[in-house]
């Protein structure tokens, strides 16, 4: 490794925007805008939902729960009144589950894909010359390209299946069936305000994406590979050979 990197800075720099026209790096370009556009989506989420209680034919209360990334449901705490007569007390209830897994793996691959889209960006438009010379980079970068391919198709699958989890435990119609108070015939609970999704929505529809991007561009970073290039010189022999 300390003599590709001494090769590198040995070799100059030479900025090249020309392979910006060849799929190879066209595709490494949206693979890295739709990377930031996946964590960026989910990281720093924050949702509130609500549900309505009357107790014992008073005014109704609005009673409000905020949950944030990374998911951790459990942690969330909302006010409750007792509905006792003659005081005013709460009780603190808690959001269901933990879907802090799905949503940080699908975060950490974006992160992940957004740092090797960058560095590869710079070695096609500035080290062209040495990606191309050597074997070793065009089968190092088909062998990363597809692992982080298999890494969105893990990761979008999870957090799609997180997310609607996390719609269901912070749905208002949800809430109201798990609290105590609510069961009461005295107390009338109505659902109230339902959390705005669509940017998490957007997050798992881009993971999908870039799962089809980094798996497409395994075919153009396999033509850069010994491996195609043997292929097409067998088969040009082939075709140049006549019959005596």
């Amino acid at each position: 490794m300390e003599g590709v990197a001494q090769k590198i800075l040995m070799s100059g720099f030479r900025l090249d925007l020309g392979p910006l026209k060849e799929p190879l790096a066209f595709i490494r370009l949206l693979e890295w805008v739709f990377s930031i556009f996946a964590f960026a989506t989910t990281g720093g989420y924050v949702g509130t939902t609500s549900i309505n209680v009357q107790c014992q034919k008073s005014s109704s209360q609005e009673i409000l729960a905020n949950f944030n990334y990374p998911f951790r449901l459990m942690q969330h705490p909302y006010k409750v009144p007792n509905c006792i007569v003659n005081q005013t007390g709460t009780t603190d209830f808690y959001l269901t589950g933990d879907h802090s897994s799905s949503a940080e793996f699908f975060v950490c691959v974006g992160v992940l894909a957004l740092l090797y889209s960058t560095v590869t960006l710079v070695l096609y438009l500035g080290y062209q010359h040495l990606y191309r010379e050597s074997n070793r980079g065009p089968i190092v970068d088909l062998l990363a390209t597809a692992t982080l391919a298999f890494l969105w198709l893990a990761s979008s699958s999870a957090w799609g299946k997180g997310l609607t989890d996390v719609k269901w435990a912070t749905s208002p119609s949800t809430i109201v069936t798990l609290l105590s108070v609510c069961g009461e015939v005295t107390n009338t609970c109505t659902p109230g305000g339902v959390p705005h999704m669509g940017r998490l929505n957007a997050s798992v529809i881009f993971g999908f994406l870039n799962l089809i991007l980094w798996g497409g561009n395994c075919w153009f970073i396999f033509k850069e590979t010994p491996f195609h290039k043997s292929a097409n010189n067998a088969a040009d022999v082939e075709g140049g050979v006549r019959p005596s």
